[in-house]
């Protein structure tokens, strides 16, 4: 059975050709995509630029995602002025509501003499207080995606309206800030607001029984094929990392989310000889922990496991209490660099998980686990992961 075949009979996956009033169906259930807080802030940046470069109202967008699918967004509550214009753009979680879901996301876009495009938050949009997050201190919490695609966008506009200048760009949230006390920005060192993110544009349901269904689906199909040994990464940073390091085997990679446990638990079930894991050192590094479903709300032990380990082969006081105050993993893994201990910690960390991981499948499928981080690249692997992979390389 295909992939194709068996998608109309459970939770089917996004296809990069989907538009978001395309619905996932589960058991006959019509589950609706949404968009994220970075496609609000690029439409209605794009909206606000098109409408001061031509004063005429704009009541509705199409953009394409990162992820390359079309969203038509409404756009609200506008204010066009000689020298700026502001609108809003509403969030919509889809099925998948969160807090952000329901809130107005302005961007303020006024013109610039310079080709230029800036890009800053205003009221309710956070600010990064530490670092080793995806901005610098003192920057806006809008992150690199939306950036990046907020420039994109206006680089369009200025293109269709033959316009030279440049563009000054304010994202704002102003329920933003009462939002963010209901996420774990203040623990990430991000104070006053909300972060603008999305690396794909868009927002998939996320019913948890729901997505161990696609999991278990899949692997039924892998099965099917006669395919004896496994592939799996948590999500789209894995992926990246597949296509940019191991070409040719990243289209097979079944993605797990944060149900790590549940996709070894039912390869057990289904008789895999063996299972590959490769993902990032923020979710892979809480196996080592015994944490086999990653979601934050189930624990966050990254930095308390990485401090155990870094003691273990001599990290001394200092060591250990900065990396026990490090807001993102690269920052504690900076810190074991610098004192020569890092391959000696990923080494260690690596022997655990795989102890763990394979004692979660009673040791009847031997799993082994690759682990990378975006600054560093791949950071370490079990002893069996090169083995494991040439088998999955020899069944396509």
């Amino acid at each position: 059975m295909s992939l194709r075949q068996y998608a109309t009979q459970c939770f089917i996956r996004l296809k990069d050709n989907m538009k978001i009033n395309e619905y996932i169906n589960k058991d006959g259930k019509r589950l609706r995509m949404g968009y994220t807080t970075g496609s609000c802030a690029t439409a209605a940046a794009k909206a606000a630029a098109i409408m001061l470069l031509t004063q005429r109202s704009v009541d509705s967008l199409y953009l394409i995602t990162p992820k390359g699918i079309e969203i038509n967004l409404d756009i609200e509550d506008i204010d066009i002025a000689k020298d700026y214009v502001s609108c809003a753009v509403k969030k919509d979680s889809g099925d998948d509501p969160d807090v952000t879901n329901g809130m107005l996301v302005y961007a303020k876009v006024s013109l610039l003499d310079k080709p230029e495009i800036i890009i800053d938050g205003g009221k309710g949009i956070g600010r990064v207080t530490k670092p080793g997050l995806n901005q610098p201190v003192g920057n806006a919490a809008i992150n690199s995606t939306p950036r990046q695609t907020i420039t994109k966008e206006l680089m369009s506009v200025a293109d269709d309206y033959n316009y030279k200048g440049g563009f000054s760009v304010i994202i704002s949230a102003p329920q933003g800030e009462e939002i963010s006390k209901r996420t774990y920005n203040s623990r990430l060192g991000i104070l006053g607001g909300i972060s603008i993110i999305g690396t794909s544009g868009i927002v998939e349901p996320m019913s948890d029984s729901a997505i161990v269904d696609t999991i278990k689906a899949e692997l039924s199909v892998r099965l099917n094929e006669n395919k004896k040994c496994l592939l799996i990464t948590p999500g789209n940073y894995g992926e990246d990392f597949l296509k940019e390091d191991f070409r040719g085997i990243a289209d097979i990679a079944v993605k797990c989310s944060n149900f790590i446990g549940d996709t070894l638990e039912y390869a057990e079930e289904l008789g895999f000889k063996s299972t590959l894991l490769v993902g990032h050192i923020g979710k892979i590094v809480k196996l080592a922990g015994g944490l086999f479903n990653t979601h934050s709300k189930y624990g966050d032990c990254r930095a308390e496991i990485i401090a155990a380990h870094s003691a273990l082969y001599g990290a001394d006081r200092e060591i250990t209490e900065h990396i026990l105050n490090s807001v993102t993993t690269d920052e504690m893994l900076d810190k074991l660099r610098a004192a020569g201990l890092l391959n000696k910690v990923m080494d260690s960390i690596m022997d655990k998980i795989k102890y763990l991981a394979n004692l979660k499948t009673h040791n009847t499928v031997e799993v082994g686990v690759i682990c990378f981080s975006q600054v560093y690249g791949q950071l370490g692997m079990t002893d069996n992961a090169l083995k494991i992979l040439e088998e999955i390389k020899g069944e396509i």
